[in-house]
């Protein structure tokens, strides 16, 4: 398992989250602790949705 903005493998890792995409529901977006802390952005494959 990876994040989805930095693709920094989680194995391993604390305080990482895992949501379906908010808009679309069919993807589920992985992100590390990091990226959210720093709001950075992500993009669902399956619909395009952007979120911070």
């Amino acid at each position: 398992m990876e994040c989805g903005t930095c693709r920094i493998r989680l194995i391993g890792q604390e305080n990482f989250v895992k949501f379906p995409c908010p808009s679309c529901g069919e993807f589920t977006v992985v992100r590390c602790s990091r990226c959210k802390r720093l709001s950075n952005r992500y993009t669902c494959p399956k619909c395009g949705f952007e979120g911070p």
